[in-house]
């Protein structure tokens, strides 16, 4: 097993807005009010590319910003590593839409939200960031292999990651293929070192089978690949230590033991 320390945490989604409000939520001590995403709009981001930038791409930095302001590290002094199983599928939709009617122009800033590292990209303009940024997709073990990603290059390259998942609902008709029935997103400062802020520490290990992931709970979350974050979230906010297994590429989990 390789340990790394958390330092930093962010999460956004229906009956969660932000990390210190849901606290109670996911210790289980309030119920979830399951109000709808609020609009978003990181300050991180220039006024213009606030504009440009997409639900998707917003809601990746919301939480990316909160997980950086509670780690008090330097914006661009971290790696980052951005998991989506879907990547924009609003701007995906609208492409569509553009080349199957007769003129077929697709409007050159839905182009480039369409990129799988759209918000990696909104991310290094906002923060002047010149650290590595890998933006990865596997499916619904995304937020699984987003953390091996950034797992192993904490343990390589000796550096801090900020680890982003996140997924937003496909509109009809791609919904009725892809049922994500609700945006979910978190975020996760990790560190090679413990120090005075640290929260947790996480040790993390590749295992062949053993016992079955903890999914979340039978609601609109369960269906978002990103809230696969949702028991790791759940044991920081309840303060206990326990084990966490995250299913992975065929018969293989991502095993996380968390220490508070």
């Amino acid at each position: 097993m390789k340990s790394v320390y958390l330092q930093g945490v962010g999460v956004m989604a229906p009956g969660l807005c932000g990390w210190e409000s849901s606290r109670a939520v996911l210790a289980g001590e309030a119920p979830c009010l399951n109000e709808p995403l609020p609009r978003l709009a990181p300050d991180l981001l220039p006024a213009t590319e606030r504009r440009r930038s997409s639900e998707t791409v917003r809601l990746a930095l919301t939480v990316a910003q909160e997980a950086m302001r509670q780690s008090r590290l330097p914006l661009d002094k971290v790696a980052t590593v951005f998991a989506s199983s879907d990547g924009d599928g609003q701007t995906l939709h609208h492409i569509c839409e553009a080349l199957a009617s007769p003129e077929r122009d697709v409007s050159p800033t839905r182009f480039h939200n369409s990129v799988h590292n759209a918000a990696a990209g909104y991310w290094s303009i906002a923060t002047g960031s010149r650290l590595p940024s890998n933006s990865l997709c596997a499916y619904d073990v995304s937020f699984a292999a987003g953390l091996l990603d950034a797992v192993s290059q904490i343990v390589v390259e000796d550096e801090t990651v900020l680890l982003v998942a996140f997924d937003l609902p496909f509109p009809e008709p791609l919904h009725a293929v892809r049922k994500v029935e609700c945006g979910f997103a978190a975020a996760f400062v990790l560190a090679p070192r413990r120090d005075a802020h640290t929260l947790a520490e996480w040790e993390i290990a590749l295992q062949k089978d053993g016992p079955p992931p903890i999914l979340p709970d039978a609601n609109a979350w369960a269906s978002n690949p990103a809230a696969r974050a949702l028991p790791l979230l759940a044991m920081l906010a309840q303060k206990r230590s326990g084990t966490v297994r995250l299913d992975y590429l065929h018969d293989m989990r991502v095993v996380v033991k968390c220490s508070t």
